[in-house]
């Protein structure tokens, strides 16, 4: 995507801003960007481009960056400015620890709560959610929109986390996925890598649907390992050409 396709995006957010807008919220529209594939590794974000996009002054606009600094999504170089991070093979291994303590942690949760009794019907809500961003991976793969494929999935995983019914989980799930989406982009394949997962998480919406969430807490804990080992394979791959 380049510079003027990125920032028309955040234009159309404008009319959600102004200048009295919270760093906060600046921060999370630049956060989506990132995690919807948006931000490419290695970008440099330009103060007066962005401010001027969003309409939002200066100061709110560095308090935003140093808050997605934070995150470990953006660094600033001296005298070169701020540029979305590019991560590394340790941070891909870190990353899907905490995936898995967040991910099947949520599954096991859950299941905990269904059979001391969660009721069917708030079942059915948690799992709205799961199903919808199932369903919205395979339209986009129907249209073959890999990238949107790739959101969907962001998607699912959010969902997936939100079982924990835990706000602080779900917060930390947001920010390992913008994170996450960072390393994506070392796939020179977006098509074979998220279209290759989307039956899984078709088979863990329907375990979950099942209530057989020790399947799906399993499931999950294979796909997680799969998808660290490819992405481990694409860096090395990427070292060596």
């Amino acid at each position: 995507m380049t510079t003027t396709s990125w920032l028309d995006g955040l234009r159309a957010e404008r009319p959600g801003l102004g200048r009295a807008s919270t760093s906060g919220r600046v921060a999370d529209v630049l956060r989506a960007r990132i995690t919807e594939g948006h931000l490419r590794p290695g970008t440099r974000l330009s103060e007066e481009d962005i401010g001027a996009a969003l309409g939002v002054s200066r100061n709110t606009l560095r308090e935003a960056f140093r808050l997605l600094g934070h995150e470990r999504l953006l660094v600033h170089e001296f005298n070169r400015g701020v540029f979305v991070r590019e991560l590394t093979v340790d941070d891909v291994r870190d990353l899907y620890q905490l995936r898995r303590i967040l991910e099947c942690g949520a599954v096991r949760r859950a299941a905990e709560r269904r059979r001391a009794g969660s009721s069917d019907d708030r079942w059915a809500e948690l799992l709205a959610p799961v199903r919808e961003a199932v369903e919205e991976g395979e339209a986009a793969a129907a249209r073959e929109q890999w990238v949107e494929v790739g959101t969907a999935n962001m998607h699912f995983h959010q969902a997936v986390a939100a079982l924990a019914q835990s706000p602080r989980v779900s917060e930390a799930m947001g920010h390992l996925l913008a994170e996450l989406r960072l390393v994506f982009h070392v796939m020179d394949a977006p098509q074979a890598f998220h279209l290759a997962y989307l039956p899984e998480n078709r088979t863990i919406l329907e375990l979950l649907a099942a209530g057989d969430l020790d399947a799906a807490e399993s499931v999950m804990a294979a796909y997680l390992d799969a998808a660290e080992a490819q992405l481990i394979g694409a860096f090395a791959a990427a070292r060596e050409s």
